[in-house]
């Protein structure tokens, strides 16, 4: 039997350099103590954003982030303990870069959970469990003298030019709909004025910007601010998502419908300007996710051509990310589904007590049902609460930090 101790050098630096994540670095040097003289420890700045920019579009400070989504799977798998126990947990963090402390929230929106259960293990010691990074998310902090907020709800990605922590570029959706980015080496915002519709979503591809209209139409951003169209529109549907699903770009196309409510009316007509607000939110919240349609990118042609389905993955649709895992991984037996956020289902489970995942929805790509994540066990148990094995586990050296 090889002795993997005694693999060279170089070879063991070539490997680490090939690691996606800092935290896929941080278990290849657990491995042995060869392993970890043989490689230097991931530089956690790159989990620490703190730069100082101005903010869109007036003059101002806040900080960038890093929220983290992992699949945690349990050290055992289903066959050797109980075949209906769930066997995966998704989570987001966020670690505050003064204190180290990290805090937990729900991993398709940001919303941060209230309290962890008694026996929530503290330290998390993510070397006790099977780890997968799903996605990431990018969040900005308004920064005044006494504290720190969410400035800007808009969906955010980063780019770090030749793995520079410092040399970064920023993309993301203006107010207007228009794109916004912002280079770190000039320290101010350029609006990009290619829109013929409104901006729906952006993501980082293969190391290249790319944005979606809510027509559908879509385009890579270059860094001299110049747009290339790459797929013309999709007519159809209300939002638009873009998802990388096993490094193919997929384009989900959201189909909504408003819920009236009995007596209601849609016009506004008469109404002062704080019932016009609240009669807005009202059918917001009544937005009813009705289906979806998925397609493939065919860069040739310059056209999104409809999938059928997703290879048995799963695509989750969150409010700052989007990303997507097989079933394997998941541990689940049914895959070509959709877990997104709805509100639809948030207001209904405010009436009737349900439970603090009552916000998610699941659609079925093959059979076009939809529904409550509650309404789908398997998916389900992939959320909140945690599963029973996350506080039997014990603890080693490395800790992953303290949850408050």
């Amino acid at each position: 039997m090889a002795d993997w101790t005694q693999l060279p050098k170089e070879l063991l630096e070539l490997i680490s350099k090939r690691l996606g994540t800092h935290y896929d670095v941080i278990r290849f040097r657990s491995v042995c103590s060869t392993w970890r003289s043989a490689v230097t420890a991931p530089n956690r700045c790159r989990n620490r954003f703190a730069p100082r920019f101005p903010l869109l579009p007036i003059s101002s400070q806040f900080s960038l982030s890093k929220r983290s989504v992992f699949l945690l799977g349990s050290p055992t798998t289903r066959t050797q303990t109980n075949a209906w126990s769930p066997s995966s947990w998704v989570i987001k963090i966020e670690e505050d870069p003064m204190n180290g402390r990290v805090q937990l929230l729900n991993p398709l929106s940001r919303s941060r959970f209230d309290s962890l259960p008694d026996n929530f293990p503290k330290p998390l010691n993510l070397l006790d469990f099977r780890v997968l990074e799903l996605g990431e998310e990018y969040v900005l902090h308004y920064l005044t003298h006494h504290s720190v907020g969410n400035l800007y709800m808009e969906k955010v990605v980063l780019s770090c030019l030749e793995d520079n922590v410092n040399d970064f570029i920023i993309l993301t959706i203006h107010v207007s709909g228009k794109l916004a980015m912002f280079k770190s080496s000039v320290k101010k915002w350029a609006i990009i004025q290619d829109m013929p519709s409104p901006f729906d979503d952006v993501i980082l591809y293969k190391g290249n910007f790319y944005a979606v209209d809510n027509t559908g139409r879509t385009v890579v951003v270059g860094l001299d601010f110049e747009t290339n169209l790459i797929a013309m529109p999709v007519f159809g549907g209300d939002k638009k998502f873009l998802v990388d699903s096993k490094g193919e770009l997929l384009l989900v196309d959201m189909y909504l419908s408003i819920e009236s409510e009995p007596g209601s009316s849609s016009s506004s007509a008469g109404f002062g300007l704080v019932e016009e607000y609240f009669e807005n939110l009202a059918l917001y919240m009544n937005e009813r996710t009705v289906k979806f349609k998925v397609f493939k990118l065919d860069d040739v042609g310059k056209q999104w051509v409809e999938a059928k389905d997703l290879d048995n993955r799963v695509l989750f649709l969150g409010d700052g990310c989007t990303f997507s895992a097989s079933i394997e991984d998941l541990s689940v037996c049914r895959g070509n589904c959709i877990i997104y956020v709805d509100n639809f289902f948030y207001s209904l489970g405010e009436e009737d007590g349900a439970s603090e995942h009552c916000d998610i929805g699941v659609f079925d790509l093959e059979s076009g049902s939809i529904g409550p994540l509650t309404k789908f066990p398997q998916f389900s148990e992939l959320f909140w609460p945690p599963p029973h094995w996350i506080s039997s586990t014990t603890a080693s050296d490395f800790r992953f930090g303290q949850f408050r």
